[in-house]
């Protein structure tokens, strides 16, 4: 849930108004924030009926009120910290509703623009695999969101370092987890208008509900994309190291591949159980994209890529597959990484096959289509990988 500056060429333009959010004025408790959305969504859709020509006013609680929901915010109901600040598990004595609140850190790297813009995009935005925004706290100096409680915790609580007592993912609860976090950034990419891009997809941010569902979470870093003839924004390079893409990290030039990379980082975590930055390995193999690159080479290498908590239980070919999805997904030069579109089709696939632990038998073989993912050695981006490639860097 928390961020940090990533490594490259960031400098601080204290001056220059960013004109994709909303101007810093700090609101009253007296007040609700009112909305006058950059962001609307197409289609007409119950899930996209968001009018851009409608002002979006977020539901407003008094600081008492979720000070009472937490006990007034006592350690036992503490359920994790990040760079925003605090959360909290609490329920609503209103509705009675189990929530999730998060306390602004004073102290801490994030403030009251992030603030502002996460109440923004979640106003707007809605959808199946996007964390709910129930409402907000701006009593003086106070800030709180309140979200949707999600009982599973985070993907990070699952896969690295999970008490011994937490039950390990299996292959199949990974690739669904993959496709649906795939899914809420398709919804962003492809059907916000003008297009989101998250800019902090790390595990820590996939929060899980009954079932494993997925669900995005914490928008204070999103940037609406570039629209028009613009091929990207411009912006003070922010997110999570070893997750940022690299020209980003390098110019400050944000696009869509930005957040596929992003994600590319994340399916490797989940297919090799690895952090994406580990201090705690020799050096070589700290970083996750740099130790895979080299063995994506080399078939004979893939099943030393697999987690080996998962004890060998994962169908040959579905490894072979989510690995050529990985390794597009990190390519360096962003023109070479998929659409995201394309990704949730490769993942719906690999995660709607079933498998049965210990026969390791291959999943039967689809149809062959324009967004086939072959298992043939994924050579670091020429043809042989498979994947087809869009050319246009979004």
């Amino acid at each position: 849930m928390g961020w940090f500056p990533c490594s490259g060429n960031s400098t601080k333009k204290s001056k220059k108004k960013n004109t994709t959010l909303l101007d810093q004025k700090k609101p009253t408790c007296s007040e609700k924030i009112k909305i006058n959305p950059t962001v609307d969504t197409r289609k007409g859709s119950r899930e996209n009926s968001v009018n851009g020509g409608s002002n979006i006013s977020a539901h407003t609680f008094p600081f008492c009120e979720l000070a009472a929901a937490t006990k007034n915010f006592r350690e036992d109901c503490l359920l994790g910290e990040g760079g925003f600040g605090r959360v909290y598990k609490g329920r609503l004595e209103s509705t009675n509703q189990v929530v999730a609140i998060k306390q602004l850190d004073r102290e801490g790297l994030q403030g009251n623009r992030e603030f502002l813009v996460e109440v923004l995009m979640l106003s707007l935005l809605h959808h199946t695999n996007l964390v709910s925004l129930i409402g907000y706290c701006a009593d003086g100096d106070q800030r709180l969101l309140v979200y949707e409680y999600m009982p599973l915790g985070s993907l990070e609580d699952h896969l690295h370092d999970p008490p011994s007592d937490k039950k390990r993912l299996d292959w199949k609860t990974r690739m669904k987890i993959a496709a649906g976090a795939a899914k809420g950034l398709e919804y962003l990419h492809d059907t916000a208008n003008p297009p989101v891009i998250y800019r902090d997809l790390k595990c820590s941010n996939i929060l899980l509900g009954e079932g494993y569902h997925p669900k995005l979470s914490d928008f204070g870093l999103a940037k609406l994309g570039p629209v028009g003839d613009n091929t990207h924004v411009s912006t003070r390079v922010m997110g999570t190291y070893g997750y940022c893409a690299p020209e980003y990290a390098m110019t400050g030039q944000l696009t869509l591949k930005s957040d596929v990379y992003s994600f590319g980082v994340v399916l490797l975590e989940l297919i090799t159980g690895r952090k994406a930055i580990d201090n705690s390995k020799l050096v070589k193999e700290q970083n996750l994209v740099a130790w895979a690159r080299p063995l994506f080479k080399d078939r004979k290498s893939f099943p030393q890529m697999a987690d080996p908590t998962l004890q060998g239980q994962y169908p040959v070919r579905g490894l072979y597959q989510a690995l050529a999805v990985a390794a597009m997904c990190v390519q360096e030069q962003p023109t070479m990484r998929p659409l995201i579109a394309d990704v949730v089709t490769a993942l719906s696939y690999l995660a709607s096959q079933e498998y049965t632990p210990h026969t390791r038998t291959a999943p039967s073989t689809p149809p062959r289509t324009r967004r086939e993912i072959s298992d043939k050695p994924l050579n670091g981006g020429s043809s042989g990988s498979g994947f087809e490639r869009d050319q246009t860097c979004r």
